[in-house]
């Protein structure tokens, strides 16, 4: 019977320690990660909670869907790191204390996005910025580079500072089709029999391989 591999392991890879699962790595419950989404740092990939995720002080949450790829120097910049720009100065005075923490109603309220959100089987590339409460949509790909700053379809493909739609990886058609597999949700003894399928068959293998699909 094909073996899955293990979704609660640190490093998935033999050999590549610079590679890690965030999920069984995280504490903070204000970050979610799907199974098997994987980071890659050759430097430090087990402090990603605290080196990727930056202003994090709540109450949004990350949630990051099932098989990501995050290559090195993927951020998500949360709500923490905005400023009050209503009035003539942008700076902190409030968190620098003295008399200044006097004013700390000042620095409450900020805008607020919400959740940031990044659906499954996304690949952030290397060096990219996600900027607070943007949603990414399923199967998106993220450019080297990019600073993403608003919503990514399904499927989409970005790149640049600010990321721009650059195509879709597929037709509406068949991205309502993909969506309708959701594959990312099969069983992970179903997803191991259909590997070879999901990496490099057509969406029509994909719906034929599906579980509950008709046999021929």
């Amino acid at each position: 019977m094909p073996v899955p591999a293990d979704p609660t392991v640190l490093h998935p890879m033999p050999g590549q320690p610079r590679v890690v699962l965030p999920k069984p790595l995280v504490k903070s419950p204000l970050i979610e990660v799907g199974e098997y989404s994987y980071y890659d740092d050759p430097d430090d990939p087990t402090a990603f909670e605290t080196r990727n995720v930056l202003f994090h002080f709540g109450p949004e949450r990350l949630v990051i869907g099932k098989f990501c790829a995050l290559a090195t120097g993927v951020r998500f910049l949360m709500n923490g790191a905005n400023h009050r720009m209503d009035g003539p100065s942008t700076f902190p005075f409030p968190a620098m204390g003295g008399s200044w923490a006097e004013h700390m109603d000042l620095a409450t309220n900020l805008p607020n996005r919400g959740d940031t959100v990044v659906g499954n089987d996304v690949w952030l590339g290397h060096g990219a910025t996600v900027m607070p409460g943007v949603r990414i949509g399923h199967g998106a790909i993220i450019g080297s580079g990019s600073v993403v700053t608003s919503d990514v379809p399904d499927y989409g493909i970005v790149g640049g500072n600010p990321a721009r739609l650059i195509r879709t990886r597929y037709s509406a058609d068949e991205i309502d089709r993909l969506l309708a597999v959701a594959w990312w949700d099969w069983p992970a003894e179903h997803i191991t029999e259909h590997v070879r399928t999901i990496m490099a068959g057509s969406i029509a293998d994909l719906e034929a391989a599906a579980p509950g699909a008709p046999r021929a």
